[in-house]
């Protein structure tokens, strides 16, 4: 009786406490778990629409890709043109046309075999699957390019003797007069004439770049007057 008497009875209270408090987190952790939907399982296989709708993406990062190289490759194409169809361009930097320097001649060569390869559409490119090859030649293409203006727009006329660069400066004076709104037809017509003759044996002209000369010189000749060229005799 003594025993039970000295038990800690004021213990059972906070004990009893704890446990209910167990107890009903168990309770409440079952039944959560019970009103969670099940989220986990073997994961979903792609249909046959999905891998179409992948084929479609990776269609158009091709075709992307495609246009932006042929976009690449016209852009230098560009750059060339500004030397290509001025003539006043071309004498001020004689040495983006003059073959006997290695770094033109190279340029040329990358250019002929981009354009070459150019495709006649993003689509026919990835039907030749010549991507490759295209993309290739079209970085050598820039490279040369970039080379051979960057020394061009260097050494200017620096690697003539002075015998030409007196022509190449007088041929420069006579572009002038040629292409002169307030010079006489007469001066204008002689003018281009010279200026062939100055620039023979000393830089070749692209054809493009005279027919676009020809073109202003006329402008400047009376109405239904013919423009005398070089091989038709002197002025």
């Amino acid at each position: 009786m003594d025993h039970w008497a000295s038990f800690p009875w004021w213990l059972i209270f906070p004990i009893w406490a704890m446990a209910g408090g167990g107890f009903a987190a168990s309770r409440r952790a079952r039944r959560k778990v019970r009103q969670t939907p099940r989220t986990a399982g073997p994961p979903r296989r792609p249909s046959a629409a999905d891998a179409r709708a992948e084929q479609r993406a990776q269609r158009e990062r091709q075709l992307a890709s495609a246009r932006q190289l042929i976009a690449d490759h016209d852009a230098v194409n560009g750059r060339w043109l500004t030397y290509e169809l001025d003539v006043a361009r071309l004498i001020d930097f004689p040495m983006m046309t003059d073959v006997r320097e290695p770094l033109t001649v190279d340029f040329i060569r990358a250019k002929r075999t981009a354009d070459g390869l150019r495709p006649r559409s993003p689509e026919a490119l990835l039907a030749d699957d010549g991507v490759a090859e295209y993309r290739d030649a079209v970085r050598r293409f820039e490279v040369a390019f970039d080379l051979a203006e960057r020394e061009a727009l260097r050494v200017r006329d620096g690697h003539y003797t002075e015998a030409d660069q007196r022509r190449l400066a007088h041929a420069r004076q006579l572009l002038r007069v040629a292409v002169d709104p307030g010079a006489t037809a007469n001066e204008r017509q002689v003018a281009y004439t010279r200026v062939h003759r100055e620039l023979e044996g000393v830089i070749v002209l692209p054809v493009e770049a005279v027919a676009g000369l020809e073109r202003r010189v006329v402008l400047g000749l009376p109405a239904g007057s013919r423009l005398r060229r070089p091989a038709d005799g002197a002025a």
